[in-house]
């Protein structure tokens, strides 16, 4: 930079000492003067422009730094200020005592009388050729009028009129797009007469006339000898169209007439004369203009000079400072890049390398901190995304029980959106208080049994009814929840939705019932049916007619109950006892064709069974005695619900039993479903329909569906329940389930004929 300053004012000064040589040498020789005024004008304005920008900059520098608020921009700008007032005020008291100066003597060496004659005449050659201007477009305007209920095709004539009535050279009509309709004179013996501009045009239609003078400026360039130019008169008028014609097009009339070769040669002659005075007086205006324009130059010279000095100076006081103030600065505002040090040898160099020094010591620190942060942030990221993808319920509370997080799962085990409950307590959630007020208590006395024997959790399991359902079995949730502590007094609270283990532990508990009750009533059931039988054997015959028939009554009652007994024994002995499947390839389409025989129409049910089954259907691993099972099951179910529906509205026929099966669009599984057409399920049936002993019949033991379950998981289908709604009304029920297809290999299909049928 200090290279680039130097050169810079070393070529300025050179510049302006030639400037001066050339000056000294124009005020004697005129010729030299004239010769390279334009080369002088130009350096001069270069030179001053050059030094315009730089002293401009300089201040736009200094008042940037004063408005951004470095530390020592005022310093700088008071010494720039200083020298500059040093160099400018001297400088511009010479240079206006000199301009006054030059400006006067070179004034009173040219004559002001030849000046004013001059001009003088050349005002009156331009009123004169004003005059001529002016009567033109008068007669033009009135030719115009003349041409308006003229048609175009004998407009001929009249313009030949016309320019002999006004001596013109010629006379042409035009449309308003340029066209040429006539012309007479010498437009007729050219092949494209020079046509108005574009602008006349628009001019003559606003004003209705417009005239121009053409030729003189030819002057200039005609030789010596031949005379004047031809110089013309140019008129164009608006021809407007009679009536209320306005879907003509608009005309115009260009009249052309010489002007007379007197008025030319005279007005050509002052301005010859004129511009010869012109010429002679430029010398007075460039000497001027050059004295003035060095003057000016040595008065910019001093004032860069000035303001360098004090910038130059300035900067060497106030560099360090400002250095060690923008390094202050990006510290404050968190920016730890290393600042510039100064190599100089004093104090205030030592300064900037110590301040060096210590802010990479900072940046060195932060990266430190920034590295552990973002090793927590990630750390914290994998916790949040382990707790988002968690089952069990996670929920943070503070010592008040006031929800402070919670995770989805949270969510979906307590059936409630907690997350739309932060920042409140858990017993204010709808369906929660209960459990929140048991949280809170089971805290309680946690906190008591840490203080007394250093206990670290707790855990607890509530039955919970979301729903609002007040307890029913419909809407109960079994969790395990498991409570400890958190800094800051905080309570984390984590907890698993164990319904379906619960309920998996019922059907395992009634199944041992179910095997003791079987073992326990079926042994009985035997001998009293054969002692009735006896005592009916014994005493047949022998008693009077009222006696033998309550006697024939009451051993028919005995060994019906004992039927009955023994049936429901051997219900209790297939569910508990059910054998384990032994999958092979079942073709599924003849298992339920083979079932259906014995419901056909000579079977006598009331209800009639329909089968859809698909063609498509390949063979599916199966147990086929145990889906016989499943089948019978639920057609008897479906039976049962259809003939009640019936005899609760006898009034509508009952609809008949519908089997269907389906391939899925994967080929991967096959499904069997059974439609029925009664009443349906209520809810709390449809979410625990499958559990031993859960019936809506009045003499049925709920083993069928919880049967058929029990086989499904056995053979890895799943099974659904749900009622028919059409209309927002429910017209009935199906069971399906999605059977595995098996694999395509060569295997011998086990022909439904040869199973046993299960009546």
């Amino acid at each position: 930079m200090r290279w680039a300053i130097g050169v810079g004012a070393a070529l300025v000064t050179a510049i302006g000492l030639v400037l001066m040589f050339l000056l000294a040498q124009a005020t004697n020789n005129r010729a030299l003067y004239e010769r390279n005024y334009a080369r002088l004008f130009g350096i001069n304005v270069v030179v001053a422009v050059l030094l315009m920008l730089v002293i401009g900059w300089v201040a736009f520098r200094l008042i940037q730094r004063l408005r951004q608020g470095k530390f020592g921009s005022r310093l700088l700008i008071k010494l720039a200020a200083i020298f500059a007032l040093v160099g400018v005020v001297p400088g511009v008291l010479i240079y206006v005592v000199s301009y006054q100066f030059v400006s006067r003597s070179i004034e009173s060496w040219f004559d002001v009388k030849v000046e004013g004659a001059l001009d003088a005449g050349l005002n009156l050659g331009r009123a004169t050729l004003d005059s001529l201007t002016q009567d033109l477009s008068n007669k033009a305007r009135a030719a115009g009028a003349q041409l308006e209920n003229v048609p175009d095709a004998s407009a001929g004539l009249t313009l030949e009129r016309l320019r002999e009535q006004m001596g013109a050279s010629d006379v042409v009509l035009w449309t308003g797009g340029g066209q040429l309709i006539a012309g007479t004179g010498t437009a007729r013996f050219q092949l494209s007469p020079a046509r108005p501009t574009a602008q006349q045009l628009r001019q003559a239609r606003s004003e209705r006339v417009v005239a121009h003078i053409e030729g003189l400026d030819e002057s200039e360039t005609a030789q010596v000898g031949t005379g004047p130019p031809a110089a013309s008169v140019r008129a164009l008028a608006l021809v407007r169209r009679p009536g209320f014609d306005l879907g003509s097009d608009t005309r115009f009339l260009q009249i052309t007439v010489p002007l007379p070769p007197a008025v030319v040669a005279n007005a050509l002659a002052v301005q010859e004369a004129n511009r010869e005075y012109q010429e002679r007086a430029l010398a007075r205006g460039g000497l001027l203009r050059m004295y003035i324009g060095t003057l000016t130059l040595s008065l910019f010279l001093a004032v860069f000079g000035a303001v360098l000095l004090a910038v130059l100076f300035g900067n060497q006081l106030a560099r360090p400072l400002l250095v060690l103030a923008d390094g202050v600065r990006q510290v404050a505002g968190g920016d730890l890049r290393p600042t510039a040090v100064l190599p100089g040898k004093d104090e205030l160099g030592g300064l900037t390398r110590s301040f060096a020094m210590m802010t990479q010591q900072l940046a060195d620190a932060r990266g430190a901190v920034e590295k552990t942060v973002g090793e927590l942030d990630a750390a914290r990221a994998n916790l949040q995304t382990i707790l988002d993808n968690l089952t069990s319920g996670v929920i943070v509370l503070d010592e008040a029980g006031t929800i402070i997080s919670t995770n989805p799962g949270a969510t979906r085990v307590l059936r409630a959106p907690l997350a739309a409950y932060e920042e409140q307590k858990l017993s204010e959630v709808p369906g929660l208080e209960a459990f929140g007020q048991s949280v809170h208590q089971q805290f309680a006395e946690f906190e008591v049994e840490h203080a007394q024997h250093g206990l670290d959790h707790w855990q607890h399991a509530f039955e919970l009814h979301p729903g609002g359902g007040g307890g029913g079995a419909d809407d109960t949730v079994n969790i395990v929840a498991r409570g400890a502590g958190l800094p800051g007094r905080a309570r984390l609270l984590v907890f698993d939705d164990i319904s379906e283990i619960v309920s998996a532990q019922r059907a395992q508990a009634w199944g041992e019932v179910a095997r003791r009750l079987a073992h326990e009533i079926k042994n009985p059931l035997t001998p009293i049916q054969l002692s009735a039988e006896r005592l009916e054997h014994k005493l047949s015959g022998k008693l009077a007619g009222v006696e033998q028939a309550l006697l024939a009554k009451s051993v028919k009652t005995i060994v019906d109950q004992v039927d009955a007994m023994k049936r429901l024994v051997n219900e209790f002995r297939d569910y508990a006892r059910l054998p384990a499947a032994e999958l092979k390839p079942v073709d599924l389409n003849g298992l339920v064709a083979d079932v259906l025989h014995l419901y056909d129409n000579e079977s006598g049910h009331a209800v009639k069974v329909s089968a859809e089954l698909d063609p498509r259907c390949k063979p599916i691993r199966g147990d086929a005695q145990q889906l016989r099972q499943v089948i019978h099951n639920l057609l008897q179910n479906a039976q049962d619900a259809t003939e009640a529906a019936a005899v609760a509205h006898p009034q509508v026929p009952p609809s008949p039993v519908l089997v269907r099966t389906r391939l899925s669009d994967s080929g991967e599984r096959a499904r069997l479903t059974v439609q029925d057409g009664g009443a349906g399920f209520a809810e709390n049936i449809l979410k625990r329909a499958f559990e031993p002993y859960v019936t809506t019949k009045s003499k049925g033991t709920g083993l069928g569906l919880a049967v058929v379950k029990k086989i499904a998981d056995e053979h890895g289908a799943r099974i659904e329940l749900s009622n028919r709604v059409q209309d927002g009304a429910v017209v009935g029920a199906q069971v399906s389930l999605s059977f595995a297809v098996a694999p395509e290999r060569p295997a011998v299909l086990i022909p439904p004929s040869e199973e046993n049928t299960v009546a």
